[in-house]
């Protein structure tokens, strides 16, 4: 599986593993679909839950701020939440690999 963190994320080297986890926690407990409509653009749709949309707007809140080439765009559902997550054409790889991984971790339980 390919990482994707891009090499232009302003994340400290030692923190990047802790924000994949918790993309990841978020995926394996939350992920109920993706979609690509967009060559740039990823959709996802998450299980909704108590304080989950809070945790997800925290989360990518924090993710802008060190790969400000992400556009992420949270729209709460009654049953669920989308997550559309945009990038520019330099960073379509990047995308590729979050979606690779994304599925790859949806529904893997957590140790």
């Amino acid at each position: 599986m390919t990482t994707w963190v891009p090499q232009s994320c302003t994340l400290p080297t030692t923190e990047q593993p802790l924000r994949v986890a918790e993309f990841d926690a978020l995926f394996a407990e939350r992920l109920a679909g993706s979609s690509r409509p967009e060559r740039l653009r990823l959709e996802l749709v998450l299980t909704g839950g108590k304080g989950v949309e809070e945790t997800v707007r925290e989360l990518v809140a924090r993710e802008s701020d060190c790969c400000s080439f992400f556009t992420f765009t949270v729209e709460p559902c009654p049953e669920h939440i989308r997550l559309d997550i945009e990038v520019d054409s330099a960073h379509e790889a990047v995308l590729d690999s979050l979606q690779e991984r994304a599925t790859a971790t949806a529904g893997r339980e957590r140790p």
